[in-house]
């Protein structure tokens, strides 16, 4: 990258990537395998059956964006959080608990095996209640600490 007299950044040259401090990492790592674990017990214990709808996934998903919900406010607006709390469990428990790729997966063998009705339902569903489990999350949280 290359500065002009006037410190403006030359158009021509890649962006600079962030420096990202080694804890921050080790706090997203250590997060998001506690959250994966959970995800993995929580999917062994309820499993989904071929062409049924998925609903440890769709559970897991909206129990983890209610619980975004929660953690985002906190952070925000009721506590001064320590600098890696966010990371820790925003990216990581709750990044590595909800999970978009199995989602998707799930969606897309409900197409294959034809039962259309419910993939679509899934789709549309888990985004919808995803969103509205954040903004309950939220307004929980806002209500419990005044």
């Amino acid at each position: 990258m290359t500065f002009g007299a006037a410190g403006g950044q030359d158009m021509g040259s890649p962006s600079p990537t962030p420096a990202v401090e080694p804890m921050v990492l080790v706090a997203i790592a250590l997060g998001g395998g506690l959250g994966a674990l959970a995800r993995f017990g929580i999917g062994v214990c309820w499993p989904v059956p071929p062409g049924r709808f998925p609903w440890s996934t769709f559970m897991i998903n909206v129990f983890g964006c209610f619980l975004i919900g929660i953690l985002m406010f906190l952070i925000t607006e009721v506590w001064v959080a320590h600098r890696l709390l966010r990371p820790f469990l925003g990216i990581g428990v709750l990044g590595g608990f909800t999970t978009f790729s199995t989602y998707c997966l799930e969606i897309r063998r409900l197409l294959e095996s034809g039962d259309t009705a419910v993939a679509l339902g899934y789709l549309g569903g888990t985004v919808v209640a995803a969103l509205a489990a954040v903004l309950l999350g939220m307004a929980a949280a806002r209500k419990v600490t005044g």
